[in-house]
């Protein structure tokens, strides 16, 4: 299992998984692929579509396509979400606040506003623990 779904599968009481874009600009299909699993997102298979994407090892149209056909999304509205205005507001919007937050790359991660350094699972759970103590929850 996948990390970020370990540590959110032991806290998921507790915790909401926020996910914001932020394609980097050298790479040729990350803005296309950013807007692809938003469209996918309008489907209810954002998770589905980038968990495929990402394992496909590849970012391409193709690879886009082939994820998209592969999860069952309807293709038509598929196409003409992650060309929509919307996506692209909403992409812009996540760039913009990765922006204001300070992200430099990806993945950045963040628990109630605090860069998360140590990505272990002990790290994770501390800056976890350190959060809900903050808000009374513990």
């Amino acid at each position: 299992m996948p990390l970020l779904e370990q540590v959110f599968e032991q806290n998921k009481d507790n915790v909401k998984l926020v996910f914001k874009n932020m394609p980097l600009s050298f790479h040729q299909f990350a803005e296309p692929s950013a807007r692809a699993a938003l469209a996918a997102a309008k489907q209810g298979k954002f998770w589905e579509f980038h968990d495929n994407l990402f394992a496909s090892g590849k970012l391409n149209d193709q690879s886009i396509n082939t994820v998209a056909t592969k999860i069952g999304l309807d293709m038509g509205l598929f196409q003409n979400d992650m060309n929509s205005t919307a996506i692209k507001e909403q992409l812009a919007k996540d760039i913009k606040d990765a922006e204001l937050a300070g992200v430099r790359g990806t993945p950045t991660i963040f628990i109630n506003g605090k860069k998360l350094k140590d990505r272990s699972p002990q790290g994770f759970q501390i800056e976890i623990n350190e959060a809900l103590q903050e808000a009374g929850k513990k």
